[in-house]
């Protein structure tokens, strides 16, 4: 699996939607995925973000470079 250099920002998700954590990638439009953990959530997210891309791909369209965020 390819690790892609987009921000992905990690939010719990509140036990009343199931507990667990939500990655979403703020460059790429509806990119998100979930985990039971922070961990498993990044690396789903990974695969979401190729997935992204790959259709934006198939699609012709130009994807966003990675932003560059201060920390």
């Amino acid at each position: 699996m390819a690790t892609h250099e987009f921000r992905i920002v990690l939010d719990p998700l509140p036990e009343a939607e199931g507990g667990g954590w939500l990655a979403t990638v703020p460059d790429l439009p509806g990119c998100m995925s979930d985990g039971e953990t922070p961990e498993t959530a990044l690396k789903s997210v990974q695969d979401a973000i190729s997935a992204w891309i790959e259709e934006a791909e198939s699609l012709g369209r130009e994807f966003p470079q990675p932003t560059r965020h201060a920390a």
